[in-house]
């Protein structure tokens, strides 16, 4: 199986049969690497509806013929704009072909770039070929990071570091804390000036507190 992240909030999933985006966030994205048009997925996973994380959601769905998983409201815009599409809640989890996704809380607002309600903001965790991996969304720090840790043995968990919108370094180094995956990675900074932290301080921190962290490039891919 193998991990790609994009930039941003951009993650993708791919093993032999699926392949699975969370948040496609290219247009106006200046550290993405890869245009929309080359973007193949069978689903897309979107956290909330800001404008960062949704923009090419609409195009990359309709090229690739993509199911949209979201909170009931993004799916309902989905819906608006003739895409296939699964709605899930906070707490609710369905399993799918690929296998399971589960929305859990998150910290943010969410509003489509129109300004209209788009439902709560949600982390996802998604379980695929024996693999748990624990996408935090857009979030600030909260202590149920610690028991969606405990009952989750979580192998990867990628988490915004970028302040300012979600938690910055510091908070994030707790919040690796508390979730205890066996491989912590850094999302969500660098994108634009007001997000700007540097990655490999976190790493330092979370090495520190003994937790491992893995940095993946801007477009960068590591095999699991």
């Amino acid at each position: 199986m193998k991990i790609t992240y994009h930039g941003h909030s951009f993650v993708q999933i791919e093993n032999d049969k699926f392949s699975i985006v969370i948040d496609p966030f290219i247009s106006g994205n200046p550290v993405v690497k890869t245009p929309v048009d080359k973007v193949k997925c069978d689903y897309i996973i979107l956290t909330h509806g800001h404008g960062d994380h949704i923009s090419d959601a609409v195009e990359i769905a309709q090229k690739n013929d993509a199911t949209v998983i979201a909170m009931f409201e993004i799916a309902n815009f989905a819906a608006k704009n003739n895409l296939k599409n699964h709605p899930l809640s906070i707490g609710g989890g369905f399993n799918f072909p690929f296998g399971r996704v589960k929305l859990t809380i998150a910290h943010h607002s969410s509003s489509f770039p129109d300004g209209s309600y788009a439902g709560d903001p949600a982390g996802v965790l998604l379980y695929i070929d024996g693999k748990t991996i624990y996408h935090a969304g857009d979030t600030g720090l909260f202590y149920d990071m610690k028991l969606i840790g405990e009952m989750n043995n979580i192998d990867y968990a990628f988490l915004p570091i970028g302040d300012n919108f979600t938690m910055g370094i510091d908070d994030a180094v707790k919040a690796a804390e508390f979730v205890n995956a066996k491989i912590t990675v850094p999302i969500h900074y660098n994108t634009f000036d007001i997000v700007r932290a540097n990655p490999e301080d976190f790493k330092k921190k979370v090495d520190s507190i003994g937790k491992k962290c893995e940095i993946i490039k801007f477009g960068e891919s590591i095999n699991i």
